[in-house]
């Protein structure tokens, strides 16, 4: 007997359609989450959900947390069948990690502006032209980049993975140019190459409406992800002494949670996706956070929706795989970067 052949008669699923922005036709409601958890149960599979995710997504899930962070669950918990709530990189990082469980993203459609700044072909053009430099990539890439990538590295520890490199080799950073200037800041690293991708999210936060924002809420404290392109805007801002420089956070999304859990602050400015706000009003719903741009919505993370999920479980789609060479190779990028330390809050 199918998991199909186990759904009650009147089931949800035969309410699903499926358009061009993605899968639809179902809520979030109580009736869907506990068919998920029952779904879930019968298929033996963990439910990971990025902290960019839907709110009905984020409760239903075993796990919420940012995409490295939850591909190391996913190794470590005892289920064999992982269900990325996701992009199709994060999916592709969990399977490189677990190659022999079955790892599953609700909408293969789901792609990532950032990741797809750069291909492996892209990578090996730009290493040519700097040979025995070494490249770190974020791990918001594909399986193919990291497989190409000498040392990983997410928001939160990209200084220390390039601190750990010999100050005498160049070094390639990509995707990411905005971390990328943020870590040629911090280490004042003049032989560090930055390539010119964006996550089209991020970037548009731009950085005349934080300071907009932040002259008209003196007292609120600034959680900026180093992605946006108004991190540079935001340490500006601090420097000539217009904003506390103490009240100007750059954070990765783990970062933001724990800052959130600390803060003192009654109201906080956010600079990254707004699905990171559902997570932060939890862990400190004593405060006031606020978007720094409310119309800053990634619609690859929204493609993961009630319906799509639903799918996901009752088909067992869609498979994610990643081939066993690429897979051994990107592994190994990942693994030196643990290796120089905890990657702490991921991207």
């Amino acid at each position: 007997m199918t998991v199909l052949d186990r759904m009650p008669a009147d089931n949800l699923a035969s309410r699903i359609t499926d358009g061009p922005t993605g899968y639809s036709g179902v809520d979030g409601d109580e009736e869907w989450a506990a068919e998920i958890r029952r779904l879930a149960d019968l298929r033996g599979a963990t439910l990971l959900a990025h902290n960019y995710q839907l709110p009905a997504i984020q409760d239903v899930a075993d796990h919420v947390g940012d995409s490295l962070a939850l591909s190391r669950i996913a190794a470590e918990v005892p289920e064999d069948t992982i269900v990325f709530c996701g992009v199709h990189f994060m999916a592709e990082t969990a399977k490189i990690l677990s190659p022999d469980k079955t790892v599953l993203i609700p909408d293969q459609r789901a792609g990532c502006s950032l990741a797809d700044s750069i291909t492996a072909d892209d990578l090996r053009a730009w290493k040519a032209e700097h040979p025995g430099a070494v490249v770190v990539s974020y791990v918001n890439t594909t399986a193919a980049v990291k497989a190409e990538t000498d040392i990983c590295c997410t928001s939160s520890n990209a200084v220390d993975v390039v601190e750990s490199i010999p100050a005498d080799r160049e070094v390639l950073f990509c995707p990411d140019q905005f971390l990328g200037a943020h870590v040629r800041r911090v280490t004042g690293r003049e032989n560090i190459h930055v390539w010119a991708g964006e996550c089209h999210v991020h970037a548009g936060i731009n950085g005349d409406e934080l300071a907009d924002q932040a002259r008209n809420h003196p007292e609120a404290e600034l959680f900026v992800h180093p992605e946006c392109g108004c991190a540079t805007s935001a340490l500006y801002l601090a420097g000539e002494g217009s904003f506390p420089e103490d009240r100007v956070r750059i954070l990765s999304t783990g970062g933001m949670l724990e800052a959130a859990r600390d803060t003192g602050a009654r109201q906080v400015l956010v600079a990254t996706e707004v699905g990171m706000l559902y997570q932060l009003r939890r862990a400190a719903p004593q405060v006031d956070f606020q978007a720094v741009n409310d119309r800053a919505s990634c619609k690859f993370m929204k493609m993961i929706t009630a319906a799509a999920l639903l799918r996901c479980l009752v088909e067992g789609k869609d498979e994610v795989d990643v081939d066993p060479e690429t897979a051994r190779l990107a592994r190994a990028s990942v693994q030196r970067m643990i290796e120089i330390g905890q990657p702490g809050g991921g991207e």
